[in-house]
């Protein structure tokens, strides 16, 4: 694996403990069969709200009453093997590193294989729906991103 952000592969591996499983659709592919370079974002974000429900942060930021939303700051992906129609992946999930107010998010998605066939990583930054500025996690929050 090149992604910068990946000093060693099976130990970056090893730190997944949340997957979610997705099917290539026919809709998410170009005319070669190939999984088009877009939906990889589809799937990373898929995943990343079903790891947000699982760790239980959705709630907050889906109530009406709520002061603070989750924003994508930057995301990334690279590309490893070629995914095709109807492939089954596992989209793997996990806080690489927390800040004041943002989460560093990894991804890691396999094949039936278990072979890696692409990755990625990308800022979520949680706002004041006031005022768009950062607002810093509580310390329950952040410890709601460790592994359990």
């Amino acid at each position: 694996m090149r992604a910068d952000y990946i000093q060693d592969p099976q130990q970056w591996a090893s730190g997944f403990h949340f997957s979610v499983p997705v099917q290539v659709r026919f809709s998410d592919t170009d005319m070669y069969g190939h999984l088009n370079n877009t939906y990889n974002f589809s799937y990373f974000e898929f995943a990343r709200i079903e790891y947000f429900k699982h760790i239980g942060l959705m709630n907050d930021w889906l109530d009406p009453k709520g002061h603070t939303i989750p924003v994508v700051a930057d995301l990334q992906c690279d590309y490893v093997k070629q995914v095709f129609f109807d492939e089954k992946l596992q989209i793997h999930v996990k806080a690489a590193s927390i800040g004041n107010s943002s989460v560093d998010i990894h991804y890691h998605a396999t094949n039936e294989k278990g072979d890696t066939v692409f990755t990625g990583r990308g800022s979520v930054v949680q706002i004041y729906k006031a005022t768009g500025k950062g607002s810093p996690w509580k310390e329950e929050e952040k410890s709601l991103f460790l592994p359990k």
